[in-house]
């Protein structure tokens, strides 16, 4: 047994011999599962939903979401929109600190802007500012001059972003992470260390107290927090990958909030405990279209049509609903009828096509997956379709997010898995991460038609104009190119104990945990 093993297996003993005690004997202390080791707090460069979770309770940005998914004033006391729609003032708050008691200003949010984009920073999210004047053009090295670009710190607390284009989701993207400020003293003081909880600063309502690597993070309240304080003493979080350890353990008393396997969802529909919330979260198996034979259509289309995606729902049994398109449910311009329908007759007329009769001579291919319980039955349901439908084997791949993430930026297989879940409501955020520029599409396929008309859609203010422009999108990506295969739309499934209040889903999944309170 590693090291690092047997302290994994010494810290959920601890958690299960603590697990005697009385929800009363554990104060006011929220203890959830986050399934694993987040890549990074760097806000600036986290793309996975781990991290989120954490940053999401460590930092406030210059606006919020309310329960109706509205962005709404946090850090920005109020803005102002030109009459152009191009010009955005941002007017901050002047009693926000960083924990350290130094204030939040206007700066810090250009310092973090300025990271964001710098082409040395490598930031996947680079693109969530490319409606910025210039910000593609010095993320892409073409301009030199950050003064060119328009960010612009007025003042302490005034900050002035001049766009491109009219942008009317602009202040919703401003909720998201990587616009978060950040204090360019502390990342160059401390460098590729600054998240460490010894020099980590931020300014939401909690601090990250503890990291214990590959076991726990611990939270606590900001005593400078500048809006309502929070209602907990500690929040502990625990990197427990195996779901079933995870459900035991909160069977146990060892924690309040679960995510429930789908093995156990039947069980536990009836309880009072039980959660579910339909997300805006889609998943799909993409194609690296540099690979033969996935370099053609008719094979990518192929694979498409020989998987039945009813049968997802059965083995999930969370409430997810197929999809043979990439717009959630539940968001503008949601098309059911877009996509590659389930046709095995067509999918192997089209092999022939491509000169795979009978599936003959059809190469070794990889379908790789992070672990997950979840994803390995998706993983294997594909596998068996594949076989059944077109006489195909596929061998199948899984690793740990953390080396995943890295294996689909360097050599990314034939076949993998990915899900997006939106990081704000506006489906400008899910069809933009397939356009030619974004850092977080892996399949390298590119669309001049489709890169185009997400850009008509993402200026069009006429919502019929819009869901027409996403529609034809959505054609060239699911079914006419078909880079990638959606396959369903995510649901939340959670337990949480009687004892915690306001503990609210929300369909972005975001953990807001600020409100929440122990009752005993």
């Amino acid at each position: 047994m590693s090291i690092l093993r047997y302290f994994i297996l010494l810290a959920i003993l601890i958690i299960i011999g603590c697990s005697t005690k009385t929800p009363s004997d554990a104060g006011s202390a929220l203890r959830l599962n986050i399934s694993g080791e987040p890549p990074t707090l760097d806000w600036t460069l986290a793309t996975d939903g781990t991290s989120f979770h954490v940053i999401t309770n460590l930092m406030d940005g210059l606006t919020a979401f309310d329960k109706d998914m509205n962005p709404i004033p946090a850090i920005a006391k109020k803005w102002d929109i030109s009459n152009s729609g191009k010009r955005y003032t941002f007017y901050l708050r002047d009693d926000v600190f960083w924990t350290d008691g130094a204030p939040v200003t206007a700066y810090d949010f250009e310092y973090s802007w300025k990271r964001l984009l710098e082409p040395s920073t490598a930031a996947e999210y680079a693109y969530f500012l490319y409606d910025i004047n210039n910000a593609q053009e010095f993320n892409s090295g073409k301009v030199k001059d950050f003064s060119l670009v328009g960010i612009k710190a007025i003042d302490k607390y005034t900050f002035v972003v001049d766009l491109k284009k009219p942008t009317p989701y602009f202040p919703s993207i401003t909720t998201f992470m990587v616009t978060f400020p950040l204090r360019k003293d502390v990342v160059e003081r401390h460098g590729s260390r600054w998240t460490e909880p010894e020099n980590i600063i931020t300014n939401g309502p909690f601090i990250l107290d503890k990291w214990k690597h590959e076991y726990k993070i611990e939270l606590k309240p900001n005593k400078r927090y500048y809006a309502n304080k929070p209602l907990l003493d500690k929040v502990e979080m625990f990197m427990i990958g195996e779901i079933s350890t995870a459900l035991t353990l909160y069977e146990t008393g060892g924690l309040d909030i679960v995510g429930i396997p789908p093995i156990a969802i039947s069980h536990y529909k009836d309880s009072p405990e039980y959660r579910n919330m339909p997300m805006l979260r889609n998943n799909y198996y993409g194609f690296n279209v540099a690979k033969p034979p996935f370099n053609n259509a008719k094979v990518r289309r192929a694979f498409s049509m020989a998987i039945d995606r009813s049968e997802f729902p059965k083995i999930l049994k969370g409430g997810e609903v197929p999809a043979t398109s990439w717009i959630p449910k539940g968001m503008l311009a949601y098309n059911p009828d877009v996509g590659l329908k389930y046709n095995p007759d067509e999918a192997k007329r089209l092999l022939r096509e491509a000169g795979y009769p009978d599936s003959k001579n059809f190469p070794k291919v990889i379908v790789a997956f992070n672990t997950n319980p979840d994803n390995q039955m998706v993983a294997e349901n594909l596998q068996a379709q594949w076989k059944r439908n077109l006489n195909i084997s596929v061998e199948l791949d899984n690793q740990e997010w953390k080396v995943y993430l890295k294996r689909l930026k360097t050599d990314a297989p034939a076949i993998f898995r990915l899900g997006w879940g939106a990081d704000f409501p506006d489906p400008d955020n899910f069809m933009n991460l397939f356009t030619t520029e974004s850092g977080n599409n892996n399949t390298k396929w590119s669309n001049k038609r489709y890169d185009k008309l997400i850009e008509l859609a993402a200026i069009e203010m006429d919502a019929e104009k819009r869901i027409k422009l996403y529609n034809e999108a959505q054609r060239i990506l699911c079914e006419i190119d078909a880079p990638i295969m959606p396959i369903f739309i995510s649901a939340q499934n959670v337990l949480v104990k009687p004892y915690v209040k306001d503990y609210k889903l929300n369909p972005m999944d975001i953990l807001y945990l600020k409100d929440v309170r122990i009752e005993k």
